[in-house]
């Protein structure tokens, strides 16, 4: 049986974020909520997420599971808040450990942090099955965008994060550190390999042109036909023209405030002698 989903959008990071819904029992999952974040005030806020707190909340639905496809370079995450006003697991995949080590390094955290994914519930493992309610879902490592991507597959829908995009738009980048352009086209092919009819549910979306409105939903079918793959084109050209556009794509908005916070479990750096919390910046000299 297919969860119910109800979709949340936030245009300010171009995000979905899902409730999925056993129908039978009630129980209910978050997946990617976002937690807002004003870079120039350096405040965060629960604007957007506090809509899916009131819609659990008015719909009676018992929050099981807030899941995760990665370590969000473009949102902060809003799961910890989720489990404190809700309750629920924060889950995410196993991989996790891996880019926590490459952004611990990176932005040289403080020797408590931890890089073994502790600060989450629990870490998937690959064709991991969990419950929702009555249903079932298994877990798919899909990474490429990220060495930790997942994406979540229950009976007739997949949610698969930042790895595909609507038809029109394409697919995730895989120049941030761990991704590899050859291994995000063979996680595609395996989203590809499910039923023509799987619903696929997309984490972002990005107006094509300005020709249609947003959309967060396709189908396996459909993807077939993305503009980065169509045409039967082969794992070497796909890295040839992935490698060639993601170097000339620029940062996202808050790569550096969304890896910091994210990698920690959606919890910001520990305050330090004044009571505040900071993100560092790297900056190399010239």
């Amino acid at each position: 049986m297919e969860p119910q989903v109800e979709a949340f959008f936030d245009e300010d990071t171009f995000t979905f974020s899902y409730v999925l819904v056993d129908p039978e029992s009630n129980a209910a999952a978050v997946v990617d909520p976002v937690l807002d974040y004003d870079p120039a005030a350096g405040r965060t806020s629960t604007v957007s997420v506090d809509r899916i707190v009131d819609y659990v909340g008015r719909n009676g639905l018992e929050l099981q599971w807030i899941l995760e496809t990665h370590v969000h370079a473009d949102h902060l995450s809003a799961a910890r808040y989720l489990k404190q006003r809700l309750g629920g697991r924060i889950g995410i995949g196993n991989r996790v450990a891996a880019v926590q080590k490459v952004f611990g390094d990176l932005f040289n955290a403080e020797p408590e942090f931890c890089r073994d994914g502790s600060q989450f519930d629990h870490l998937f493992e690959d064709g991991e099955r969990a419950a929702l309610g009555g249903l079932s879902f298994e877990v798919m490592h899909t990474p490429g965008h990220t060495p930790a991507c997942i994406s979540y597959v229950f009976d007739g829908a997949v949610f698969v994060g930042d790895t595909l995009f609507m038809p029109d738009y394409g697919t995730a980048r895989s120049d941030f550190p761990g991704g590899d352009a050859a291994t995000l086209y063979r996680s595609i092919q395996r989203i590809l390999a499910l039923p023509d009819q799987t619903a696929v549910y997309l984490c972002h979306d990005y107006l094509s042109g300005g020709r249609r409105e947003y959309q967060h939903r396709t189908t396996v079918a459909e993807e077939r036909n993305n503009i980065h793959l169509k045409d039967n084109v082969t794992e070497a050209d796909f890295v040839r023209f992935r490698e060639q556009r993601d170097a000339g794509l620029a940062a996202p908005r808050l790569l550096l405030p969304s890896v910091q916070f994210n990698m920690r479990g959606a919890e910001l750096p520990p305050a330090e002698s004044n009571g505040t919390h900071y993100f560092k910046i790297p900056v190399r000299p010239a």
